[in-house]
């Protein structure tokens, strides 16, 4: 087919696609139902009691699939608390389902079931009126877990289930970078065509287009405490060099387009009569391309480095770095979103895409080799905050948009395996 008849036939329904619509639709009321109960349960990305209470939920939603379901317990997450050492977190396990993975053609689908808000901070759901409910992780990203199910569930219902086989993540800590789940998103988006995950939409109601990668630092400073009255100048203060660190890091900003740096906190210290021998320095950066992330690693070591060159008497350690590399713009993501935007017109849509700083699965399903669309869940807004919220209506509509993509993919309307060609030229 050409070019325009592509078009056309991406944007038209066929009598399969009518049928997963009206599956879809029938099962509003059902998924508004399960995602007000999910959203009742706290998940706190460090909340491991709440996350061990809703993931047997999610396991009974991907049984209605027909699909190995499994959970698989994770690795500790290494953090580093105030007192500059290594600690350890078990987060809850990752969801996996797995079908027909010797099918022509596979796609991954990913999402999370953590949310930002830890036990006791946003505890109740709220009806705004004009279709809108207010609460937590009801479109980050409940919602959208319950988008996916359902849109899977209509598509094995119709013709084209054996065409297409796939493998479902849900991480228990996306929220705070995937650090435990990483591996297994990147073990099942290698082998896939194309990856579909289920963030909200943007407060515009648009899907996301480029992602900047994202990267965390704690920098540990020691230095030498010493009585501050008696003795200053016998002290070597870790707090004055975190300090100076922070200055040459936000000195960096504008210095390279796109590439963003920002201090959000630095611990340590003790008494005000006593010189600090301890400074954590946290920071963060996002950069847009990989080049771009690879000169903001260089430029945090070379201002480490003066800053430690600067006095004497201080030492340093750093932990982290570019965890989410960035998710730019090429040739395959540029084809997939342009089919994604003609399969919405089948539906009234007019969508559109906005390129962001934030980060999300669909960088690391990227950084596989893998073309995706990654705001694929419920329309919404103020995510993040209490103020979240999301467009009841958008369930029905957001589920019909991917079953409509997954027909469009198993039959050939989306040229998956062309798309997934096209990252090995850009």
């Amino acid at each position: 087919m050409n070019a325009v008849t592509d078009l056309i036939s991406l944007s038209s329904l066929s009598e399969e696609d009518k049928a997963v619509l009206e599956t879809v639709k029938s099962r509003q009321d059902f998924m508004l139902e399960r995602v007000k109960s999910w959203s009742l349960i706290n998940t706190g990305s460090l909340n491991a009691e709440g996350l061990n209470e809703l993931y047997p939920l999610i396991l009974e939603a991907l049984s209605e699939l027909d699909a190995k379901v499994e959970a698989l317990p994770t690795d500790p997450i290494e953090e580093i608390n105030n007192k500059g050492e290594k600690e350890y977190f078990q987060t809850g396990p990752v969801l996996r389902a797995q079908a027909r993975l010797d099918a022509p053609l596979r796609v991954v689908m990913t999402g999370h079931y953590d949310t930002v808000f830890p036990p006791g901070t946003f505890t109740e759901i709220k009806d705004l009126g004009d279709g809108k409910l207010n609460g937590p992780g009801l479109a980050d990203m409940k919602g959208g877990l319950t988008v996916m199910i359902d849109a899977m569930r209509a598509f094995e219902a119709g013709p084209f289930k054996d065409k297409l086989g796939y493998e479902i993540i849900l991480t228990p800590d996306e929220e705070t970078g995937n650090f435990a789940s990483s591996p297994l998103l990147h073990a099942a988006a290698k082998d896939a065509h194309i990856g579909l995950t289920f963030e909200p939409a943007m407060d515009c109601d648009s899907l996301a287009g480029a992602r900047k990668g994202s990267g965390i630092w704690d920098i540990v400073f020691h230095g030498k405490a010493s009585h501050a009255g008696r003795a200053p100048e016998a002290g070597r203060s870790a707090i004055w060099a975190a300090a100076d660190l922070s200055l040459r890091i936000e000195a960096l900003n504008g210095q390279r387009e796109g590439v963003t740096f920002n201090v959000g906190k630095i611990d340590g210290g003790n008494a005000v009569n006593i010189v600090p021998d301890l400074g954590i320095l946290r920071l963060g950066a996002r950069a847009p391309t990989p080049e771009d992330a690879d000169w903001a690693e260089s430029a945090v070591k070379a201002a480490l480095k003066d800053a430690l060159d600067s006095r004497d008497g201080i030492k340093a350690h750093s932990h982290g770095g570019f965890y989410r590399p960035p998710k730019p713009r090429n040739a395959a993501q540029d084809q997939l979103l342009s089919d994604v935007q003609a399969t919405g017109k089948a539906l009234g849509l007019d969508l559109q895409f906005k390129d962001t700083g934030g980060v999300c699965e669909g960088n690391n399903v990227f950084a596989a080799g893998t073309p995706n669309v990654d705001t694929l869940g419920v329309r919404g807004g103020r995510i993040h905050s209490d103020e979240e919220f999301f467009v009841v209506e958008s369930l029905s509509e957001r589920a019909g948009l991917a079953a409509l993509l997954l027909n469009r993919i198993a039959d050939g309307r989306i040229d998956a395996p062309e798309i997934k060609k096209l990252m090995s030229q850009s």
